[in-house]
């Protein structure tokens, strides 16, 4: 894909400028990319909140917050005093038109300096409630106007279910074109998930064996080690299904089960991956409550620090019956994955912080060995470790034939030595340069939601029906491992690197 001239010029306006997300990802990010040349020659970012405070004051704020959070480490005096010098601080209700009159002036003014209208940017770095509120603003302020140069993003969560995304989709549709619309997930932005296009797609060897013909079945899972911490009250009200199932697993989902789009373009790749989710399997009650495992931690440990459990963690209702936890199984009726599983697996409170998908393959037919044969598995790791392995059957050298699986290996930190850029640095840029592949698109939102919203339904009719409990430090419920019967034992799980090979677990 061929990608716009870079923008001689860029007003970014951060809507939320005093949260979390501005000074742990978005300046940090902005930073990276001025620090490495990305950014248009000319650019202002205007950051929009409700506290009062000094503007060098933020901008010191946002100096320590850079320092402790971005992958560069601390930032260069000199540099940072350059980039700095570009971010203007907006105190501002989100729900007056003073506000906006006064971001309308600030951005005019910094486009007549520049002789030219560049590209705009407008990041909802808020809460749900304030996207309508924010959006309806740029209208009436004319700020966001041009389908080519100004754009909006927005933050999941995307809706709480189905209705009331096409509500904000609805909303929002009225007052933008689709071209407009950047609904980011970070996850896309990753260096491993973006790579997983070129594998398939650019490397003959792989692809033909991308089928049913070939390919046993799928899990792709991201375990996260941390509990809900401070984010209780809004957890509680969401869930792991809302929050990782419905976008980051689904997302992942679409980039391995799509067929190869017609070209490395946005709408063709978005087109690949609505056909994807068009063709899963709906799921009906009883299907729910034999295909989705839902769990919650209790107390217990993690790498020897206590963790109490998820109702008496801040927030939380004693009683909730939300889950940290979800295993589900989904088919696809198409010809190319007809009867093979695919397997999500997310939750809070695990063993160890790992995203990785697991490509298990059929058995070989030939059966001419005495050893037993461990199907051929190829692995994608995300994170911790950037890496794709191949885990194949090798002679052991002797004189007899004997067998034993190895992994063949490829990682990023072993054939690239400079750092790699974070997700949203990645994803900035692609805003600011106009390019929507690693975006959702509001049908694939809402085709998303479609497919969890039986999942909804049934916990929401039996709140407390088969809810599992797993002890915080663990892998999660039981349930999940006989999920996937008859297909494998266990969940593949990431060995630590001291290890020689990978977990190996044997197919039933």
């Amino acid at each position: 894909m061929i990608k716009p001239k870079k923008s001689e010029s860029a007003a970014i306006t951060i809507f939320g400028a005093k949260g979390d997300l501005t000074s742990r990802k978005l300046i940090p990010a902005f930073y990276n990319l001025y620090a490495d040349g990305h950014l248009p020659t000319a650019f202002a970012i205007f950051c929009v909140d409700f506290v009062t405070i000094d503007e060098q004051a933020y901008r010191d704020e946002l100096l320590t917050a850079d320092n402790q959070f971005s992958r560069s480490g601390k930032a260069d005096k000199d540099k940072w005093a350059a980039f700095s010098a570009n971010i203007f601080y907006i105190q501002g209700d989100f729900q007056q038109a003073k506000t906006y009159n006064t971001l309308k002036e600030k951005i005019k003014d910094f486009e007549q300096k520049q002789k030219q209208k560049g590209s705009r940017m407008f990041y909802f770095a808020v809460a749900p409630r304030f996207i309508e509120i924010i959006g309806d603003a740029l209208c009436q302020a004319k700020l966001c106007t041009s389908d080519t140069q100004h754009r909006i993003v927005v933050e999941k969560p995307f809706g709480t279910d189905l209705d009331s995304a096409k509500k904000l989709n609805r909303y929002l549709s009225k007052r933008f074109e689709e071209k407009q619309i950047y609904h980011i997930d970070h996850y896309l932005g990753k260096e491993m998930v973006q790579n997983i296009m070129a594998f398939r797609f650019a490397n003959h060897v792989f692809e033909p064996l991308w089928n049913k013909n070939y390919i046993d079945h799928i899990q792709i899972s991201v375990a996260e080690e941390v509990s809900v911490g401070k984010r209780g009250g809004y957890y509680d009200s969401s869930g792991a299904l809302r929050d990782m199932i419905q976008n980051h697993l689904l997302q992942l989902f679409c980039i391995i089960a799509m067929d190869c789009p017609k070209q490395y373009e946005a709408e063709a790749i978005r087109d690949a991956k609505v056909k994807v989710l068009k063709q899963v399997r709906p799921l009906t009650t009883d299907g729910v409550f034999k295909n989705v495992v839902r769990g919650q931690y209790t107390e217990g440990e993690i790498h020897g620090e206590k963790q109490v459990a998820y109702r008496q963690e801040g927030q939380v209702a004693p009683d909730s019956p939300t889950e940290t936890f979800v295993a589900a199984k989904l088919l696809i009726d198409s010809e190319r994955w007809k009867g093979v599983p695919f397997f999500l697996r997310t939750g809070k409170c695990m063993a160890r912080q790992s995203s990785v998908i697991t490509i298990q393959f059929k058995e070989s037919p030939h059966k001419i060995f005495k050893d037993d044969i461990v199907p051929n598995k190829l692995i994608m790791s995300i994170q911790p470790e950037l890496e794709i392995g191949l885990l194949f059957e090798s002679k052991v050298p002797g004189l007899h034939m004997k067998l034993t699986p190895v992994e063949m290996d490829f990682m990023y930190k072993d054939n690239y030595s400079q750092s790699l850029p974070e997700a949203y640095e990645a994803l900035l840029l692609d805003v600011l340069e106009g390019d929507a592949t690693s975006f959702m698109r509001t049908d694939q939102i809402e085709q998303a939601w479609k497919i969890v919203m039986p999942i909804i339904n049934a916990w929401k009719k039996f709140p407390r029906k088969q809810l599992q409990f797993y002890p915080a430090g663990s892998w999660g419920p039981a349930a999940a491992d006989r999920l996937l019967k008859p297909y494998a034992k266990e969940w593949f799980k990431l060995a630590p690197r001291n290890e020689v090979a990978h977990n190996t677990a044997a197919i039933e």
